[in-house]
């Protein structure tokens, strides 16, 4: 995808980053899991794919356990994800549009919301709803991100309803209103601002009329209509 809004163009277009071989990989894996971390997150990783399954493999060869999370932009070939059956513990894909002129116009994804929605059915299908332990951690299933974009551009409405026929009424969501424009957003005055509140909330309430309920939310119950407000939906915390 090339997103004319993405937060992170300098390391999606304009390739800042640094280099390592699968060996330093593998020894990144192990002193994350060293440090207490939950979980090894590979970001946007489809391109590296043969790559990160060669260190994964030197991983696990030296102990690695915790779990492994697939976190990706949804734009998957079915087959891709096919391939990681077994692998990859906990699903985290964006569903970013509903409608592939919107993806084709602003992220140059013409036939995105197909791949999407057949890649997530293949995600869901591996390793099911979110489990998390006794300490409420992740550690096997799918949470699906929801980014809202101003004036309705990425159909978010219609990407609930679609989870709810086709996936899980349990299926775990982020439903997102950091938006923001940034990169090439201000070529395009109809995502040249943040989304508004009443935009935000009318996705968040749609999701409980849905009975869409075990939903982070980026706001507080204040902000939502309490009688669709369920008992699972959890306030997102910025991390410290």
């Amino acid at each position: 995808m090339k997103c004319v809004y993405c937060q992170n163009y300098r390391f999606s277009q304009l390739d800042e980053g640094k280099e390592v071989t699968t060996g330093e990989l593998a020894e990144i894996m192990l002193s994350l899991e060293k440090r207490g971390c939950h979980n090894i997150n590979l970001v946007s990783p489809t391109h590296y794919l043969p790559q990160i399954l060669s260190a994964l493999e030197e991983a696990l060869g030296k102990g690695l356990s915790i779990p492994i999370v697939y976190n990706t932009s949804g734009y998957e070939l079915k087959e891709s994800i096919e391939a990681l059956e077994g692998v990859i513990d906990i699903y985290l894909p964006d569903m970013r549009y509903s409608d592939n002129n919107m993806a084709k116009k602003y992220s140059d994804a013409p036939d995105y919301v197909d791949r999407n929605r057949e890649s997530v059915l293949e995600m869901y299908r591996q390793v099911g709803d979110l489990i998390v332990d006794t300490g409420g951690i992740a550690r096997k299933g799918m949470i699906v991100r929801l980014l809202a974009l101003p004036e309705g551009v990425s159909g978010t409405i219609k990407t609930l309803q679609f989870i709810k026929e086709n996936i899980s009424k349990k299926t775990y969501l982020s439903i997102m209103s950091q938006y923001y424009p940034t990169f090439k957003a201000y070529s395009y005055p109809e995502i040249s601002r943040g989304i508004g509140k009443e935009e935000y909330a009318n996705v968040v309430d749609e999701a409980h009329l849905l009975g869409l309920n075990d939903v982070w939310v980026q706001g507080t119950p204040k902000d939502f209509d309490q009688k669709f407000f369920g008992t699972n939906i959890k306030p997102w915390v910025a991390p410290s």
